[in-house]
Formats: C-alpha cells, sequence, structure tokens
C-alpha cells in the first residue's frame, strides 16, 4: 500500500486575520491506529493526524468551527467521528461517509445525528466504496428524512461523469473541491460550466478546497484564482471553504495550510464576501444557527 505524506509540522499563520467564527469546513481525523481500527480492504491508510492536533491547527489559523468528515479508511465505524466531536464542542459538525447509510440501522444514524453529523459524503470510486443504483436511491432518501445535506467527491478527472448521479436531487448537496475543474482551460472546461449553472439553482454549493492539487503551477497556486473567483461570482451564498487537513493520499509534500487560508482571502477580494465564505454560508449548510 502507498505510503502517503503527512500533514505540514509547522504550518504558519496566516496573514489576515479571519472572521470570528470561521470555519473549516472539511477536515479528518486519522488515529491513533490502536484506537480506531482501519476498515477491512481500505483503499488507503494515512499516517496519525489527531483532533488535538486538528483542534491546534484551528488555533493557529483563527478557525472557530470546522466539519469532520469521515475518510473512508474507517467505512461505516464512525467512532473516530464521535469521538472528536465529543472533543471539539458545540461549534463543530460531522459528514459521514455515505456508506453508513447502506449498512447501519436507523439507531446509529440517530446516534451520528445527535453528535452533530448533519451531511453524508459519497466518496470517488477509487477509495473502494460504491453503491448500486437502488442502495444509492435509499441513501438518498434517508438524507432527506434526516435533514441532512449530501457530499459528493470529484475523480481527479473531474466531476463530469459523475453529474448524473446528482444534478436532479432537490436536497442540498455539496460539491467538493471545486469540481476538480481543470484551471488550465478556463470558461472552456465543461466541469466549471456544470458547476456555474448547479450553483445557480440554490441547493447546490461548492466547496473551495483541494487548491494544492488543482494547481498546475505550484504555490502560491495563483493559476486556480479564477476558477475559484468565477464559483463565488456564480453564487456567493452558496461556497464554503475547507483545509482539507490532513491532505489524504499526498504523494507530494502537504501544504502549510496558513497559505491556503492566504490563497482563500485572494479569491473572497473582499472582507465581506470572506464572511460569507467562512461563517454565514457554513453556519447555514451545516446548522451552526440552529
Amino acid at each position: 500500500m502507498t505510503q502517503y505524506q503527512a500533514f505540514n509540522p509547522n504550518p504558519t499563520a496566516p496573514a489576515t486575520r479571519l472572521p470570528p467564527l470561521s470555519c473549516d469546513s472539511q477536515f479528518h481525523v486519522f488515529g491513533p491506529a490502536e484506537r480506531y481500527p482501519v476498515r477491512p480492504g481500505a483503499a488507503y491508510t494515512m499516517p496519525s493526524a489527531t483532533i488535538d492536533v486538528a483542534l491546534s491547527l484551528h488555533r493557529l489559523l483563527g478557525i472557530e468551527r470546522g466539519v469532520i468528515v469521515q475518510a473512508t479508511t474507517y467505512g461505516a465505524d464512525h467512532e473516530v467521528v464521535l469521538d472528536g466531536l465529543a472533543a471539539a464542542g458545540p461549534n463543530y459538525r460531522g459528514c459521514a461517509n455515505a456508506v453508513v447509510l447502506a449498512e447501519r440501522d436507523d439507531a446509529y444514524l440517530a446516534r451520528l445525528h445527535d453528535a452533530g453529523v448533519r451531511g453524508a459524503r459519497f466518496t470517488r470510486q477509487g477509495l473502494g466504496i460504491s453503491m448500486a443504483p437502488a442502495v444509492f436511491e435509499r441513501a438518498i432518501a434517508r438524507i432527506r428524512e434526516l435533514g441532512w445535506y449530501a457530499k459528493f467527491q470529484p475523480e481527479p478527472d473531474g466531476m463530469m461523469a459523475q453529474v448524473a448521479q446528482f444534478e436532479r436531487l432537490d436536497i442540498p448537496v455539496l460539491l467538493d473541491h471545486m469540481g476538480r475543474a481543470d484551471p488550465t482551460l478556463g470558461e472552456a472546461d465543461p466541469t466549471r460550466q456544470k458547476l456555474v449553472e448547479l450553483l445557480e439553482r440554490g441547493n447546490f454549493w461548492v466547496m473551495l478546497s483541494l487548491t494544492e492539487k488543482l494547481s498546475r503551477g505550484g504555490p502560491p497556486w495563483d493559476d486556480v484564482t479564477p476558477l475559484a473567483q468565477a464559483l463565488i461570482a456564480a453564487n456567493p451564498d452558496r461556497v464554503v471553504w475547507g483545509s482539507d487537513w490532513p491532505h489524504p493520499v499526498s504523494v507530494k509534500a502537504t501544504p502549510d495550510e496558513g497559505r491556503l487560508v492566504d490563497q482563500l482571502v485572494r479569491y473572497a477580494g473582499d472582507a465581506a464576501t470572506l464572511k460569507k465564505i467562512l461563517v454565514d454560508n457554513p453556519a447555514r449548510l451545516f446548522g451552526f444557527d440552529a
């Protein structure tokens, strides 16, 4: 199994002070391994990246809210998320792996909801978890019953092969990683065009994340700026940001999260838009205002 890179051990503070109640809309927790065993057949494992380290990073960045997203590494066993939410407190939410909707009963889903889980993520096929059409439809029905949002992780070459799966959904839908659009294609990119179209509908959201992997030019990742700004312009009320810490399945050195925040500030362009992306929009989507 490939040995993936660990998180940057020496992150720096961003140049801009973030607004109060800023939210990291996607980060993961891994380990310790002796407490949270990897599911049989997991497509990957990661070096330890505990909730305590994540919260320390958030304090450095000026992040006061966050969403712990269940990794495929643990499948339907969400103990790492449940314990993480208990440690992080009421300013944090969770996003389940959608496999839990197929493999666990209503009582387990109620336990997740009571702990602060508010969404379920359908991960890309290469990570080893997929659903037959009937199972997918039932999963969506359970998301609707719970009042959650559905989250979709795009494939490495973009999300267009997946669009038919989710574009007709009428529940809140969050699309990860800017759809993995190709920044070199500009306005001609079908993924970018589809994202703009979906954002205009009102129930679709996009997460500004994975900047470091989308970029073809490397730090400071300026080639991704036109893509991010086009998505913000399409619907600034439906855009959130996630660090994706500890940057799972990275084969190159992982980024300094302070510099990722600096890039987000450039994406936003002004303080009002930055507050929407980091505070107002995630508060609505993840239920912090409830």
